[in-house]
């Protein structure tokens, strides 16, 4: 994207009153965030949802202004600016209706990651949840996946330094802009996931971490995953928010069960017992219900394929892997062989588990 429509992505996030979910509504209308800007009112009207009320903070003066400030922060820093419109927007964001129309990163991070969690809980971590999550992180690193947590005390930060003490990717979300971390305490963890992983953001330099940040950054930390997994809380509490978030996303939620009596396991046992999260014991629970296990034997299967294959086998399912399903006599005419030979040898596949037959005498690899 170039730096001119960025101006405007930064300034139409800026713009009071307007918001991510009506921001995506008018620059899907316009055509891009600069034709927000220059469209007419009374077109802009048209949008459901979209008053006068709202469209107001459009003529303030000085928001081009600001964003150009803002850009040349995002440049000075090597910053990262990514918009809901770029190919690298993280898929899982994507399908988040309030999700930034634009986020701010460092970091080497890879979102194709296909198995992505976020990770959060209590700032008052005890014993009981620093040794499931340790035993939870080992158990996962098979898996390979991207952890993601908000760098605050307890479950957050043990949860990046247990990712980074297995070498796996993990992503802090921030409730305040890419000038500062908070708490400063955990600068080094921070500097540390730049290497594999990174931070990222909405907010804008100097955005105070206020109370108010957090809820909203919480979208960002169950956006971004598949899953979301509490390791401990009480009744009330952030985490608690960030799950219920997850659930309106349609997304897995799992909690790590406690004792009755245990403070920081009440809120955990209440989103077992209402059905807003799994009940989470080991990573085979996660294994079994996020079907990474059965992702993992059909890779190990796909492989051994390739291996087996005789020669004419072997161009049969090259065939059907770059061209997708298709009928026996496209196959034998493609493949320049006789109908009752690709027969024989699709026979041999559907053995081998490399195709299956289709209704009106189609077949396809598995």
């Amino acid at each position: 994207m170039n730096e001119e429509e960025l101006i405007y992505f930064l300034a139409l996030q800026k713009t009071k009153g307007i918001g991510d979910l009506n921001a995506k509504k008018l620059i899907k209308y316009c055509g891009s965030a600069k034709a927000v800007f220059n469209e007419k009112q009374q077109n802009l009207l048209k949008i459901d949802g979209i008053g006068a009320f709202k469209l107001k903070g459009l003529r303030e003066k000085n928001l081009l202004v600001v964003a150009e400030k803002e850009l040349d922060f995002i440049l000075k820093n090597n910053i990262k600016a990514t918009t809901f419109i770029d190919d690298d927007y993280p898929e899982n964001l994507k399908y988040c209706a309030d999700s930034p129309i634009l986020f701010f990163s460092k970091g080497k991070i890879n979102f194709k990651q296909r198995h992505i969690l976020s990770i959060v809980g209590t700032r008052n971590m005890t014993n009981y949840g620093r040794s499931v999550l340790e035993k939870l992180i080992t158990e996962i690193k098979k898996y390979n996946p991207l952890i993601i947590s908000g760098l605050a005390y307890g479950v957050d930060i043990y949860a990046h330094q247990l990712a980074l003490k297995n070498n796996l990717q993990t992503v802090a979300v921030l409730a305040h802009g890419l000038d500062s971390i908070y708490p400063t305490r955990h600068h080094k963890e921070a500097t540390k996931m730049l290497e594999n992983g990174g931070l990222l953001t909405d907010f804008w330099s100097k955005s105070k971490p206020d109370r108010e940040n957090f809820i909203k950054r919480n979208r960002i930390v169950a956006g971004l995953s598949q899953a979301t997994i509490v390791i401990e809380s009480a009744v009330k509490g952030g985490s608690l928010i960030t799950a219920d978030i997850a659930n309106s996303y349609n997304r897995d939620v799992f909690a790590l069960p406690g004792r009755v009596t245990d403070l920081y396991s009440k809120g955990c046992n209440n989103l077992i017992k209402t059905n807003k999260a799994a009940i989470l014991t080991s990573a085979k629970d996660l294994a079994y219900i996020l079907n990474w296990e059965t992702a993992i034997k059909e890779k190990s299967i796909q492989k051994q394929l390739f291996v087996e294959l005789e020669e004419t086998e072997q161009l049969i399912y090259n065939y059907l892997l770059k061209e997708g399903k298709q009928t026996l006599d496209i196959i034998a005419l493609h493949c320049n062989l006789p109908i009752y030979k690709i027969s024989s040898v699709l026979l041999n596949l559907e053995l081998k588990a490399a195709v299956k037959p289709l209704h009106g005498k189609l077949f396809e690899v598995i």
